[in-house]
């Protein structure tokens, strides 16, 4: 599938040949079944396919606009909405909507929300009122994101990593996640929290800071923070993200994420 989809993304007269649409459609459906993801971590490093971010851009112009009448509820687009919750044992409340090619696990609630194409949803996660998953992003087990997130989605350019949220994430209202960054295990940020790949993301619990970028480390607390930065027009603040402290080791997670949270007076 990977030659057939490689090709035709060079070349999109290739499209009209049955062997790489029936290779581009059984992407999507692995995508959509879960036995295969755009991004996967192997030896403590999240993976980029690339080939299969291809097929997902291939996969639009050989779709047709439609119109499908759900109850009283009318769409016109080019996808197919996902189906099958039950047998998937997914939770939907109404008027949540995933497409097909978008992966959620067993124990998955999706509050009114959405989910978009290539994204992977792992187990037992929820994904609450008006929060959204883009395109190939990539989240955890047990996550919870909370109302109003915005996790950002990506196809182009095709070498671009996705977003990762990994296992047992918490997520707080209206923060929103773009351009690749990856929040490791366990972490916690607050409400309004801002990441981007050039968001500095500065850890003030020791005697001295220490920044990141691109990433938040496994179990810390993260609320939104500012900097001041000269500009030619005086000095002025610029939004930044602080690391107060760590979520505390512990087998139930759920205290852990109660006990950080009333610790360092986290909103979410």
């Amino acid at each position: 599938m990977q030659s057939l989809i490689e090709s035709a993304f060079e070349n999109r007269a290739l499209l009209q040949q049955p062997e790489t649409r029936q290779a581009v459609e059984a992407v999507i459906q692995q995508l959509d079944e879960g036995t295969l993801r755009v991004a996967e971590k192997t030896e403590g490093r999240w993976i980029t396919r690339e080939w299969i971010k291809k097929a997902v851009i291939l996969y639009f112009p050989m779709r047709q606009m439609e119109t499908m009448e759900l109850g009283i509820f009318e769409y016109h687009d080019k996808m197919r909405l996902k189906t099958g919750y039950a047998a998937q044992g997914v939770r939907v409340v109404p008027p949540a909507v995933a497409r097909y090619g978008a992966y959620l696990a067993d124990g998955v609630i999706l509050m009114p929300s959405y989910v978009n194409i290539g994204a992977y949803v792992g187990r037992r996660t929820m994904v609450d009122t008006w929060a959204t998953v883009g395109s190939c992003a990539q989240i955890g087990a047990q996550v919870h994101l909370s109302g109003g997130v915005g996790i950002g989605g990506v196809l182009e350019p095709v070498q671009a990593s996705p977003v990762i949220i990994e296992d047992g994430c918490f997520i707080g209202s209206r923060s929103i996640v773009v351009e690749g960054v990856v929040v490791e295990t366990e972490a916690v940020l607050g409400a309004n929290v801002v990441l981007t790949q050039s968001t500095r993301i500065i850890d003030v619990s020791g005697p001295e800071p220490k920044e990141y970028r691109g990433r938040v480390p496994a179990r810390s607390v993260v609320i939104p923070g500012s900097y001041e930065k000269e500009f030619p027009a005086g000095s002025y603040g610029v939004s930044c993200a602080l690391i107060i402290g760590q979520r505390k080791e512990s087998t139930n997670l759920k205290t852990s994420l109660n006990e950080a949270l009333r610790e360092f007076n986290v909103p979410v």
